[in-house]
This record gives structure tokens, sequence and C-alpha cells, in this order.
């Protein structure tokens, strides 16, 4: 669990967060949404330690990161996984190679161990048989995935997803979302991921935190956002017509199921 309490962050006298507090549980999906300068991606930065806040602690699992000596924000590194928004991989290396990465820098296992890992966590998200293609000769969904198995290598108890989902089609988010989702229940990680996507926070959205303007505006699951009486949170999840339509049929038939196609 990471928990946090009161953070503020400004910038050459500009406060970007106010005084955010929020938790971000265990073995489920935490969202964090909220329109372009909101403050998303300041609090994503401070969560793993890319930003110093000003004031505030962030605890993992208790541990005050803000208070962390630059020996012991390594350490808990190790415990943390990074999903980025454009998958980062090296171009150089194969799918295999990727995945291998942190396990070269960061264990001390034999090279038999990092292979058996390594083609784990790929099986794990379904692309055995591509361990031998480089980033070039893959989709982007698969690039994803392989960013996702790279993440998991190290068996994190933490992840966190910069908009995991930019510049994937429909299907594949949706592919994305889900694995992510199962991902985190299975291994019991705190996920956090950091989206622009209304079907993902529609999706998978177990603990969303929206902020606006800086400040903790509102925070619930995906269905109790159906029926918030926040006009901020209304305005940006269902600003389309298709959302409007999705938040009507389910205020209308008490369920988050879509309708049967006949």
């Amino acid at each position: 669990m990471i928990e946090v309490k009161d953070l503020v962050k400004a910038f050459d006298g500009r406060t970007v967060l106010h005084d955010v507090s929020a938790t971000f549980y265990t073995g489920k999906t935490n969202l964090i949404i909220g329109q372009s300068g909101s403050g998303k991606t300041v609090l994503m930065k401070s969560l793993v330690g890319l930003l110093q806040p000003d004031s505030g602690s962030i605890l993992f699992d208790g541990r005050d990161l803000v208070k962390m000596s630059l020996s012991e924000v390594k350490e808990l590194r190790k415990e943390i996984g990074m999903l980025f928004q454009g998958s980062a991989l090296f171009d150089s290396e194969t799918v295999l190679g990727n995945v291998m990465f942190p396990l070269i820098m960061f264990t001390n296992m034999s090279r038999a161990e990092m292979l058996d890992r390594a083609h784990f966590c790929i099986n794990r998200v379904n692309l055995t048989g591509a361990e031998d293609k480089y980033p070039s000769e893959i989709s982007g969904g698969m690039q994803k995935r392989v960013a996702i198995a790279r993440a998991i290598a190290l068996n994190p108890k933490y992840l966190f997803c910069d908009e995991p989902n930019s510049g994937l089609d429909p299907k594949t988010s949706i592919l994305i979302d889900e694995l992510l989702s199962d991902i985190t229940h299975e291994y019991g990680i705190t996920t956090v991921i950091n989206t622009h996507d209304m079907n993902s926070v529609l999706g998978i959205g177990e603990n969303i935190l929206f902020l606006n303007k800086g400040h903790r505006e509102w925070v619930g699951d995906m269905s109790q956002i159906y029926d918030t009486a926040n006009e901020a949170l209304n305005d940006f999840v269902f600003a389309t017509e298709l959302f409007q339509q999705v938040r009507h049929y389910v205020q209308a038939n008490g369920t988050t199921k879509p309708p049967q196609k006949q």
C-alpha cells in the first residue's frame, strides 16, 4: 500500500499539487485521472522519486520516501516496476534481451536463472515465440506487453504505469488493461496507473483518484463514478456522447455490464 499525505509541490512559485492525500491499495488497480495540467504527472513523478515534494509524505508500506537517503531510495526502487508511455524498449535488443535487462542490472542471478525468469515473464504476457524478435519487428501492442514483462521481471511490489494505452487501438487497449488487472490481482501488486483512457477508468478502475487543478477532487471506484454529483468529474469522464449513453444505460438498468447484442 502507498499512502500520500498532504503532498505539496510548486514550481517557480506556482503550486501544482495542493495538499493532496490519497491511498493506493495493494492488489488493486489504482488510477490517477484528470485533465492536462491537473497535476497527474507531477504526482506520478513524486511517487517514484523523480521529484522531491515541498512538503508532505509518501509512505511505501510505512516507509516515507520523502525522508529516505539516496541509498534507501535505491533499495526501494528495486521493489518498483515501471511501464513507460512509449514502452521505452531498447531497439538493439531482442524481446528476450529487453526483459532480461533489469535482471542483469539489479540481481545476482546466474544466467540460467535469469533466462528462466525472463521466459516466465514473456510467457505470462502471452509472447512465447517472440523472444528473438526486435521491437521494430513487432506491433505496438506487443511492444507494450514486452514492457510489462520487463516491468514485472524483478517481481515488484509496486507497479507504476504512465499512459499504458497511449497510441493503441481500442481492442489492444482493452487487452493491456486486462493484462495489467490480472497481474495486479495474481501477484498482489500495488499498481498505480496514470491515464486519460475512459475505457480504462470504467473497465478496471478499482480505486480512482481524480485531480482537478492540483487538488484531490474525488475518490471512488468505477461503479461509483456513474452516480457522482461532482460536476468537474462528470465533465471530464462523460464529455463524449458515447460515454453519456453508457452512463444513462447504467443508471437506467443498475448494472455496469453493457447491453447484449441481438
